[in-house]
């Protein structure tokens, strides 16, 4: 074929393993598909070393285990066992990780991969792959019976090839993603009931200030702007001090508006917000755009308090975003339990 402009391509040796994991780092799409990558050379709570983590659009988390020659059917084993262990994990855990290794919160990580906030919660599906140059026939037949039972493992391979200087990788799954394998983690993620949402108030604003006036607001950028602002009329939101607690319950009574432009009813009297004697900070430098400007949401209180006596139990959700849909059963349920407020 050659006369006619195609040549083969000549098999050339794998780079090491230790090449190949900065390849992957670097660009986690040349498994097919937009990953972020949020752990890498991750210590499980038992010693061991899971090689890279990573999150889809999504945000499923993918388990991704390197071995460059042909991979005896022990690395299953231990994939499966670095699966239970992140399966476990909380998502606060796995905000926590994402965090040290992105450098930068999470949420702004995933918005600059895909475009888009992620969901309220990382999503139902765990993958596990195993990533090599081969696998031996054992591990085949151990990963395509695994499969069977809907268990969310594959293996993908690559292929070095060389044409004079330039390199190329050829791609193919044990498994096409047709074949069965679900990836369900066991656990759904959980339905919305379309009232709840969660609110985090901090950085220099003051929470006596919000409920003596009656709001909530953020703002100093696209992403913490973006987010106050989509809060409809008629939401319960459920407000969080970060680090603190949670410190109110209330239901918005109108649009976000411009911090600048904001009028507030209090003691029976409309007053501009920024006129009042304020102990937090609202203003941001250069905030001409929408953007960058502090963005304010009214709001009715049902129940308060103050932060001292702010309600905070392991597990309940927190999220960087400055607000987002609360589904978490747990934290309603204990929140519920705290503040006078209907089920």
């Amino acid at each position: 074929m050659e006369s006619e402009g195609l040549r083969p391509l000549r098999g050339g040796v794998m780079p090491s393993e230790r090449e190949f994991h900065d390849y992957l780092k670097r660009d986690p799409s040349l498994l097919g598909e937009p990953l972020l990558v949020i752990g890498s050379e991750v210590v499980t709570a038992f010693g061991g070393r899971l090689d890279l983590l990573a999150v889809d659009a999504d945000a499923n988390l993918h388990v991704l285990e390197l071995k460059r020659d042909r991979t005896p059917r022990e690395v299953v084993a231990q994939i499966l066992d670095y699966g239970s262990w992140v399966s476990e994990l909380s998502s606060e855990d796995v905000l926590d990780l994402a965090g040290r290794h992105l450098g930068q919160p999470f949420e702004a990580a995933f918005e600059g991969a895909f475009g888009q906030a992620p969901p309220d919660e990382f999503g139902s599906e765990l993958r596990l792959t195993v990533v090599a140059s081969a696998l031996d026939p054992s591990s085949e037949r151990i990963v395509s019976y695994l499969r069977t039972f809907g268990m969310p493992i594959n293996a993908v391979f690559f292929t070095y090839l060389e044409d004079d200087d330039r390199r190329y990788l050829a791609r193919s799954w044990l498994v096409t993603s047709e074949e069965g394998g679900s990836g369900t983690r066991g656990r759904k993620k959980p339905l919305w009931n379309g009232r709840d949402w969660y609110v985090s108030f901090g950085g220099d604003r003051n929470w006596e200030d919000a409920r003596r006036y009656g709001f909530l607001s953020a703002g100093g950028g696209k992403f913490y702007s973006r987010t106050i602002r989509a809060l409809p009329e008629e939401a319960r939101v459920w407000v969080n001090v970060p680090g603190t607690g949670y410190v109110g319950v209330g239901v918005t009574t109108g649009p976000a508006q411009r911090f600048e432009d904001t009028v507030l009813a209090t003691d029976g009297r409309d007053v501009p917000l920024h006129e009042q004697p304020l102990m937090g900070s609202y203003w941001h430098a250069g905030s001409n755009t929408d953007d960058d400007a502090e963005w304010v949401v009214p709001v009715e209180w049902l129940d308060t308090r103050s932060v001292t006596d702010a309600v905070w139990e392991k597990g309940m959700f927190a999220n960087q975003n400055s607000a987002c849909k609360l589904r978490q059963e747990f934290t309603l349920q204990r929140l519920s339990e705290h503040f006078d407020v209907d089920q």
